[in-house]
């Protein structure tokens, strides 16, 4: 449903975009993670066609991106970080204004906007002023501006941003229910706790590339390690690491307590468990050390820049 080979963009001298490529499935969540000025929103600008990639190729809900740019507008609906809201206008006034660009027929014109102000909590603004709206209100006018046309691809650029807890369940919600309809979605965010519960697949993209990419369980491994265990018992151990090392790699310990790596914790943490029951100790706990989409973040950074100070030593 979106495809990008090589998407390259400069201004000027200055390389924003460096052959970033990726595909994202029809029904998917892909998640586009990096730190300010790393290139997210000038990617997104040009999967939207509003930016014209100095080179490589993009297609979204099929249609090229230079070749084809109003019907990808059409395709899409996007959340920018500035929203452009036209502070005079009354909410019903504003999303009438786009159902018209959009040509929704004029039943829909009413109907629409009026079940997705409703859906999220927006009911009682209709006939406020944009300009009287809250940071969070505005928000979520300008995602419901974005689905007037239902369209197939989403892209969101931070969707929860200035909302308060309540109002960005809301909004994750909604993304998880509209993937339910085969559409797909595309975010960029600097929540990581957001992109790890609501993603398929993560990029994370810095100084312009793509440095990694995939599913949080397979960047997991790749550079945070394999499945991290935790073992609580009731006496000292006393020798115990020693006699898991056949079947674990113990990375850790203390006089009750250890921690070992394994592939496959269904298959060996029974193992273990009755090896410790033969050797006539009592576990308290066992459990896998929780890791979250931050530590992976950091380690995939991390990474980077050490390789970037490489090539910069090597030239």
């Amino acid at each position: 449903m979106i495809e990008a080979h090589e998407l390259t963009k400069y201004f000027n001298d200055f390389r924003a975009v460096d052959r970033v490529t990726f595909t994202v499935e029809p029904g998917t969540i892909f998640a586009i993670l990096g730190p300010n000025g790393a290139g997210k929103t000038t990617t997104v600008r040009m999967l939207t066609s509003i930016l014209q990639p100095t080179s490589g190729q993009a297609r979204v809900a099929g249609y090229d991106v230079v070749k084809q740019p109003t019907e990808v507008r059409a395709s899409v609906g996007v959340l920018t970080e500035q929203h452009g809201l036209y502070q005079r206008m009354k909410g019903i006034e504003y999303l009438d204004f786009f159902a018209r660009i959009y040509h929704l027929p004029p039943d829909l014109r009413r109907q629409r906007p009026l079940a997705l102000m409703e859906h999220f909590g927006l009911g009682d603004a209709l006939d406020k002023r944009l300009g009287e709206y809250s940071k969070g209100m505005k928000q979520k006018l300008a995602l419901v501006r974005a689905m007037l046309h239902d369209p197939p691809v989403l892209l969101l650029d931070e969707p929860t941003s200035a909302m308060d807890p309540q109002s960005a369940k809301l909004v994750r919600e909604s993304i998880k229910d509209l993937q339910r309809d085969e559409r797909t979605i595309a975010i960029t965010t600097h929540n990581l706790t957001e992109a790890q519960s609501l993603a398929d697949r993560i990029a994370v993209i810095r100084q312009g590339r793509i440095i990694a990419n995939g599913a949080f369980k397979d960047l997991l491994q790749r550079f945070v390690g394999l499945p991290l265990m935790e073992l609580h018992l009731t006496a000292q151990l006393n020798g115990t690491a020693a006699e898991l090392g056949s079947l674990v790699e113990v990375v850790d310990e203390g006089d009750r307590w250890l921690r070992y790596r394994t592939p496959n914790p269904q298959e060996i943490n029974p193992q273990v468990v009755r090896r410790l029951t033969g050797l006539g100790l009592d576990i308290v706990t066992l459990s896998e050390v929780s890791r979250t989409l931050e530590d992976v973040y950091l380690q995939i950074v991390t990474e980077d820049e050490g390789l970037e100070r490489e090539r910069e030593i090597q030239s």
